[in-house]
C-alpha cells in the first residue's frame, strides 16, 4: 500500500509487542515481502521473500531499521498459483517430536495422535522415522503407541499392519497401544490380527504403559 505500516509512533495501541515479549509470547508479523519476529531487543527480520530487494523493497518503507541477521528465504510455494501440497510436508515436519525415548525404562513412546495416514508413502515415512530412531537407540525397546485421533485409510490398513509386524520382529521387545476410539481399536486390532500381530490395544495411556512393563490386562 501507499502508507507505511512499520512506523515509530502510532495513534493507538491495541496490542503491545513489547509487553508480549516480556511475557515470552511468540509474536510474528507476516507480510508479502518479509516476516518479522518480535524479540526482546525489538523487531527482527527473520525471513524475506524470493526476489525481494531488502533495501529497496523493505527498509525503504519503514520508519526504523529492524534487527537483521541472515534472514532465511520464505517458502517459494507461497507465491506460486499451484497447489502447495502441504499435506506431505506437515506429516514430516516435527515428526521427530512424536518419538520420545525413556532410557531408564527402555521405552519408546510413539505419539500418532491426530496423524492422518492415507498412502503407502505415508506408511513408509513413518516406518523410516521410527526405524531410524530404533537403530540410533541400538537395542530392542518396549514401545507405547498413542493412536488417539489417528486416521489410517482403509485401503492401506494391511500395509500399515505389515509395517508394524516388521518393526515388532526387528526392533521391539513388546508393544502396547491405546486410543479412546472403540472403532479404531476394533479396526486396527483386526488388521494386526490378520498379520498374526498381537494387538494389545487399550483405552488409556495408563493401561498401555502398565502393560508395557510386562503385566497383562484383559480388554
Amino acid at each position: 500500500g501507499r502508507s507505511k505500516k512499520f512506523i515509530r509512533r502510532v495513534e493507538q495501541v491495541t496490542f503491545s509487542g513489547e509487553h508480549a515479549a516480556k511475557l515470552k509470547q511468540p509474536v510474528i508479523y507476516v507480510t508479502e515481502r518479509c516476516v518479522f519476529r518480535r524479540v526482546a531487543e525489538g523487531m527482527a527480520l527473520v525471513e524475506i521473500a524470493p526476489g525481494i530487494d531488502l533495501e529497496h523493497d523493505v527498509l525503504a518503507h519503514m520508519d526504523f531499521e529492524p534487527i537483521i541477521d541472515k534472514p532465511a528465504l520464505m517458502d517459494a510455494r507461497i507465491f506460486q498459483p499451484a497447489v502447495m501440497e502441504l499435506e506431505q510436508t506437515l506429516l514430516d515436519i516435527g515428526f521427530a517430536q512424536r518419538l520420545s525415548y525413556d532410557p531408564e525404562r527402555n521405552v519408546l513412546f510413539l505419539n500418532f495422535e491426530g496423524l492422518q495416514v492415507r498412502t503407502v508413502e505415508d506408511v513408509e515415512r513413518v516406518r523410516t522415522a521410527v526405524e531410524g530412531r530404533c537403530r540410533a537407540i541400538g537395542q530392542r525397546v518396549r514401545v507405547v503407541v498413542n493412536y488417539d485421533g489417528c486416521r489410517i485409510d482403509e485401503r492401506i490398513l494391511d500395509a500399515w499392519a505389515e509395517m508394524v509386524r516388521y518393526m515388532e520382529e526387528n526392533f521391539y521387545t513388546r508393544v502396547t497401544r491405546y486410543t479412546t476410539s472403540a472403532f479404531m481399536r476394533m479396526k486396527l486390532g483386526d488388521a494386526l490380527s490378520r498379520r498374526e500381530v498381537a494387538p494389545h490395544i487399550y483405552e488409556s495411556r495408563e493401561d498401555a504403559e502398565w502393560c508395557a512393563g510386562g503385566a497383562e490386562l484383559e480388554v
